[in-house]
């Protein structure tokens, strides 16, 4: 891959988006400045100006050269010096460090735009950085802390060194080493492999064995600086090649003795595994919740292949069958909404619950947008196999999606830190009705900072989400279809219940049965349900009429139901030509397809 060594801030200032008035243009860089105290709609609609129309064949950021650049096997280099020039990196680092980091939602909204243009930019530049900084601002001493938020904010990348192919996600059983050299420093050895810019990157955090011993507590993370280690350390290895995300740099990375010094440990030594724990509880909720942006153009370049498609002398749009479709995607696009926003809310307001809404999060929300994605491709037929052409983006995104599912940790993974913590619950955590703040469902709502010191790796016993179900039922504004789905939910709930508190302890190991592990994903499927509720009950005032319109939920709750096995009854005729009549609309008025039905360029 070829990069443009000139896309420095410096280089990019007098670039614009894709609009030739220069009158409206602005650089790259004055937007940058504007939006570097507060990442609100303000810098959200700056950053979509500058990505543009994505259906312009002459935007160098568009559907056309994102397509190209994949063809290729490169990142978008046009993309990565916009990105650049926007200081996307400040929006990894906490503001008393010099970033944007104020909110777990911000954030997931900003990069949910990259990933709606091009998926290889939201993980390549963003997530890969992402991911590694967490675990610094979860466990870094003072320095670690600052000389990440350096190198973040100098434009440069981190990498996480988690994976090695012999071992997936079973990370206690690494191999790769940093144990004490006879001269007191660290020596590193082994490999790490899939490491999203292994080549590219200042600044590591490796998961090592720092002990012998065996047990949860020999291994640890370490903070390492590629400037800081000896000529010829790390070996990069061979490039890894993948059908999907093909333009991410995916290598990896060998040390053979390399020193490195003591004090590289995040925190305490020997607490790798439970930095790691209690770092995913940002980067689950917040990964699948960004890569939403996949969906949202999955759905926008199917309403426009059904919106000009005509079939037997009418217009697919207008087909019963592909409207319903329509609505069965965006209604899956709008639960993934709900339980990411909430879960996103709730790492600030419930941080000692957010072991258990985190995980559950991760699973349900990758496993619907590819199912929905999956769906919306029967809808264009042949058009879908086709790489380029009008609507050769979809492939890419459904190509690009699959990694969602996965990640830097499988969805099967997250079923299994969730599943352990289901049988307290059951006997005790959701026999206690307290309920969680309000904030944690109202949209645009103040939030503290977030509190990554206060993450912890088991609720304790804690479900305060799960207890929201049953006041929503005490709402009089809930009536008519929607509480009778309510009720269905809460049947399921009432049945999940059950069924943990009788599960048996070699259930809750890495040999539990595929019926435990249902459990898991049922409890993930009422928590969605329980978000959609609650995301409608309390931003019904807002001034959105669609949002205020119970049609969408009834919609969600029903989806959900049917996904855990239970008749939610025939859906109204009314809510199936609502959902698809706001599809085709928010195509044709270039609006978001998201809760936030934000205007999008074009």
């Amino acid at each position: 891959m070829v990069i443009d060594e000139t896309g420095s801030r410096d280089a990019q200032a007098g670039i614009a988006g894709p609009e030739d008035d220069p009158a409206t243009a602005a650089s790259i860089e004055d937007l940058a400045a504007a939006t570097i105290d507060t990442p609100t709609t303000a810098s959200l609609n700056d950053l979509e100006h500058l990505f543009g129309d994505p259906w312009d064949p002459d935007n160098p950021t568009g559907h056309a050269a994102v397509l190209a650049a994949d063809e290729a096997g490169e990142m978008l280099a046009a993309g990565e010096r916009l990105l650049d020039g926007y200081g996307l990196n400040a929006e990894f680092v906490p503001p008393e460090l010099g970033g944007r980091l104020t909110r777990l939602d911000h954030l997931i909204e900003v990069m949910r735009v990259v990933f709606r243009y091009d998926p290889c930019l939201g993980l390549g530049y963003g997530a890969s950085s992402l991911i590694p900084a967490v675990n610094v601002w979860a466990a870094g001493d003072e320095r670690q802390r600052r000389r990440m938020a350096e190198v973040l904010l100098a434009g440069g990348r981190a990498v996480s060194g988690y994976h090695e192919l012999a071992h997936g996600n079973d990370f206690a059983r690494a191999e790769f080493s940093a144990l004490p050299g006879d001269d007191g420093r660290l020596r590193l050895n082994g490999r790490k492999e899939v490491i999203a810019n292994a080549r590219r990157a200042e600044a590591m955090v490796l998961f090592a064995r720092t002990s012998d011993a065996p047990g949860s507590r020999s291994h640890s993370q370490l903070f390492v600086e590629k400037a800081d280690l000896p000529a010829g350390a790390p070996v990069h290895l061979p490039r890894f090649h993948s059908a999907g995300m093909r333009g991410v740099q995916l290598g990896g990375l060998e040390f053979r003795d390399c020193p490195i010094p003591a004090d590289a440990v995040l925190g305490a030594p020997g607490l790798g595994m439970e930095t790691a724990l209690r770092s995913f509880q940002v980067t689950r909720t917040a990964l699948p919740a960004m890569t939403a942006g996949i969906l949202e153009t999955g759905l926008e370049v199917t309403a426009r292949f059904a919106n000009e498609r005509v079939l037997y002398g009418r217009s697919l749009a207008g087909m019963p069958y592909i409207g319903s479709i329509l609505a069965d995607a965006f209604t899956d696009l709008l639960i993934c909404d709900c339980l990411a926003t909430v879960t996103a809310r709730s790492v600030h307001l419930l941080p000692g619950e957010t072991s258990l809404y985190a995980s559950a999060a991760k699973y349900f929300v990758a496993t619907l947008l590819m199912d929905a994605m999956d769906a919306l491709s029967r809808v264009l037929g042949a058009q879908f196999y086709i790489r380029d052409g009008g609507y050769g983006i979809f492939q890419k995104h459904l190509r690009d999606l699959a990694p969602a599912g996965f990640g830097h940790t499988a969805r099967v993974a997250c079923l299994s830190t969730v599943l352990p913590q289901l049988p307290r619950l059951a006997r005790k955590g959701w026999l206690d009705d307290t309920q969680p703040p309000a904030g944690v469902f109202h949209l645009g709502a103040d939030l503290p900072p977030l509190p990554f010191e206060r993450l912890s790796i088991s609720s304790g016993g804690r479900d305060s989400l799960s207890a929201s179900l049953s006041a929503a039922l005490g709402s009089c504004e809930l009536d008519g279809e929607l509480r009778r789905l309510v009720l269905v939910i809460a049947a399921e709930q009432a049945d999940v219940r059950r069924e943990c508190a009788a599960l048996a302890p070699g259930d809750l190991t890495v040999a539990a049965r595929p019926e435990a592990l249902r459990l898991a994903a049922r409890y993930a499927a009422v928590l969605a349900a329980t978000a959609c509720v609650n995301i409608w009950l309390h931003n019904r005032e807002r001034h959105d009429a669609f949002l205020s319109d119970p049609r969408w939920a009834v919609a969600a709750l029903g989806r959900i139901a049917e996904r855990v096995g239970r008749d939610p009854g025939q859906r109204p005729r009314h809510v199936t030509e609502r959902l698809s009549a706001e599809v085709l609309s928010r195509y044709r008025d270039r609006r978001g397809f998201g809760l936030s039905n934000r205007r999008l360029p074009g």
